[in-house]
């Protein structure tokens, strides 16, 4: 079986870190943007879209800075895949980015980065960072 490859994109956003980092941590902030619908219960997130039902552990977050998501197999285990929402904030231009990291099948990065556009275009709309 082929294994995914990691890659990383960056997204210039017009937001503070503090309203960033609700949209990015929270099953309601996620619901308005990155998925249909998430809940969570504790560590564990599900994340739903149409008909598609994915869950996730919380692996790590630092308040206002970042948050990463491990996915889980049938038998809710740890993969080997992650996604990982980094914050980061020009310390002299406080110019604020959204750095996604994820992973993908060689043959399928430029489709799931084109995704992460779309996401990410949904995002700054529910932001006002358009």
């Amino acid at each position: 079986m082929d294994t995914k490859v990691r890659y990383e994109i960056e997204f210039p956003l017009n937001s503070s870190p503090q309203l960033l980092y609700q949209y990015i941590s929270t099953p309601s902030g996620l619901s308005e943007w990155f998925a249909d619908n998430v809940n969570s219960r504790g560590e564990f997130f599900t994340f739903i879209w149409d008909d598609t039902l994915e869950k996730a552990r919380l692996a790590s977050k630092k308040t206002n800075e970042r948050i990463k998501f491990k996915w889980l197999d049938e038998q809710d285990k740890d993969t080997d895949y992650f996604f990982e929402l980094k914050i980061l904030e020009d310390e002299i231009t406080k110019d604020v980015s959204l750095v996604v990291v994820d992973f993908a099948y060689e043959d399928e990065i430029n489709e799931s980065k084109l995704l992460w556009e779309n996401q990410i275009s949904d995002l700054k709309h529910v932001i006002g960072s358009v």
